[in-house]
């Protein structure tokens, strides 16, 4: 890990670092300056003879790094990127609790948790780090973009591990609800149980049939919206998109779902069919105090876009 960065943190993002090899043991190298090692280092795109021109590079005591600074292994250099500009997302992220430790926040549909790809400045926890004037700010589990809902996160670094260990050991209690079609040939509750298994690179999971079991959802049907249902989700398991995957196998996916059972191309910058699916409490006893906390979504389903 690197020392701390000298940069303060720019619209709630952290300065990138990148470190000069170790010398190595003949003591020779390609690099006969700094400059040379920046340009060598980062992708073509990124424009290092004038970001080293506007002394965007520093070392670890805030000096800037210059183009012909002779070259030094095992140095840290931190810089800002460049940011393109992004879609801004609809919908408002409220901040249903907070307190020294935590903040739960309710997310739009669209909005990224952590800033990722194309997703950067639209992100729960960039936008979250500049209005709350929390620069450590982050999220504790995860939660897709195009679902709404309930997102927790840690303040400062130092409450990190005490309460991901609550989702590590399975102690946090997650309820979604979401909206499918209606269907009189399903009885319910029901549990569903089977394998889900998602190839890093690929846009949908799968279940692979007579695999060991990793995924578990208990579904009940709670109320009826015209010819939908809204369906109350307990997961005992996370897997990425068990839900959605545990509802289009009983035959009724999810409203909106742009993955399952077909895959639709949505622009980026479509946010018109908010996928209905909110994860919408969350309850467990907290690590560090032994107080219950329990926590539920202001939002209701249906989702209208923009909300």
């Amino acid at each position: 890990m690197p020392p701390r960065s000298p940069l303060p943190a720019r619209h709630g993002l952290a300065a990138a670092w990148l470190r000069t090899p170790d010398r190595d043991p003949s003591g020779v190298h390609p690099w006969p300056t700094m400059g040379t090692w920046l340009r060598d280092r980062l992708p073509d795109g990124v424009d290092v003879p004038g970001m080293l021109a506007q002394q965007r590079f520093v070392d670890e005591s805030g000096h800037p790094v210059r183009e012909d600074d002779p070259y030094t292994p095992h140095t840290f250099v931190w810089f800002h990127r460049d940011l393109r500009d992004e879609p801004h997302v609809p919908g408002t992220i409220h901040v249903v609790h907070r307190d020294e430790r935590l903040v739960v926040v309710d997310k739009p549909a669209f909005l990224s948790s952590i800033p990722r790809g194309r997703h950067v400045t639209q992100s729960v926890v960039v936008r979250l780090r500049d209005e709350l004037g929390l620069p450590e700010l982050s999220p504790l589990h995860r939660l897709d973009r195009i679902t709404s809902g309930l997102l927790m996160l840690a303040t400062e670094r130092r409450w990190r591990a005490p309460y991901q260990s609550v989702f590590e050991h399975r102690a946090m209690h997650k309820t979604y609800w979401a909206l499918a079609p209606l269907s009189p040939d399903l009885t319910l509750p029901t549990v569903v149980r089977n394998h889900i298994h998602k190839e890093r690179g690929q846009l949908r999971a799968q279940v692979v049939p007579g695999a060991p079991v990793n995924a578990e959802t208990r579904i009940e049907l709670e109320s009826q919206v015209g010819e939908h249902g809204i369906y109350r989700l307990t997961p005992r398991t996370g897997r990425t998109h068990q839900l959605r995957l545990h509802l289009l196998g009983l035959g009724i996916p999810i409203v909106d779902d742009p993955l399952y059972p077909d895959v639709h191309d949505v622009p980026v910058d479509d946010f018109s069919h908010p996928l209905q699916l909110l994860a919408g409490e969350l309850a467990f006893t907290d690590p560090l105090d032994d107080e219950p906390r329990r926590f539920r979504s202001v939002r209701r389903l249906p989702l209208a876009a923009g909300s």
